[in-house]
């Protein structure tokens, strides 16, 4: 079987959020993403961020508990884990690694692991986002 090619792209990936200011806070202030969108709702926030000059390319920063269809035990169970820092992550990438990680440090992020060199072939760093979400960074070719 040969590999067929594809014209799918990453568009869209979605983390939940506690809090609106300290969600744009660290996604544009700490980060340097964009934001590209933010819709209310009650008392409820969509916040859509995305790296500058990818605006292709976006993180929804949504409300845990705006699904109808959770129940109010499973939206506990997505309190505690994400309170962990278990129930959500991304991986990102930069070009230089310790000068992003000296930059989320310096902002008093959540620091979860120093840059490393990774077993499997990857140099990175960790850091947890103000809901818990865990954030992998690597090192660029």
């Amino acid at each position: 079987m040969t590999a067929q090619s594809t014209d799918i792209v990453i568009s869209q990936t979605y983390l939940p959020h506690t809090g609106k200011d300290e969600a744009i806070a660290f996604y544009r202030d700490v980060l340097g993403f964009e934001v590209q969108n933010e819709v209310g709702y009650n008392d409820m926030y969509w916040i859509t961020v995305g790296p500058p000059g990818q605006p292709e390319v976006s993180i929804v920063l949504h409300p845990p508990a705006a699904d109808p269809g959770v129940t109010d035990e499973e939206r506990q169970v997505v309190a505690e884990m994400m309170a962990k820092g278990t129930y959500a992550a991304i991986n990102l990438a930069t070009k230089d690694l310790d000068a992003t990680f000296d930059r989320l440090q310096a902002a008093d992020a959540e620091v979860v692991q120093e840059p490393m060199d990774q077993p499997y072939g990857v140099r990175d760093c960790a850091f947890r986002d103000p809901a818990g979400n865990m954030i992998r960074i690597k090192q660029l070719g």
